[in-house]
């Protein structure tokens, strides 16, 4: 589980926008920018080699 200060702190590398935790999914997703960036282990992956890319109609609610 990640912890909700970080989720507090944390902005897209790309955008600077907020992202929004995908708990089933184990990522953070940047709306705007449509990347979803891997949680592993506990600990978010912000580097965009390691984003994926994602339809809007797949974006998770706000």
């Amino acid at each position: 589980m990640i912890d909700k200060k970080l989720l507090d702190i944390l902005v897209c590398p790309l955008c600077k926008g907020k992202l929004v935790y995908d708990k089933p999914k184990q990522e953070l997703v940047c709306r705007a920018d449509r990347l979803a960036y891997p949680i592993r282990d506990d600990i978010p992956v912000m580097l965009e080699d390691e984003a994926r890319t994602i339809a809007t109609e797949d974006l998770p609610e706000k």
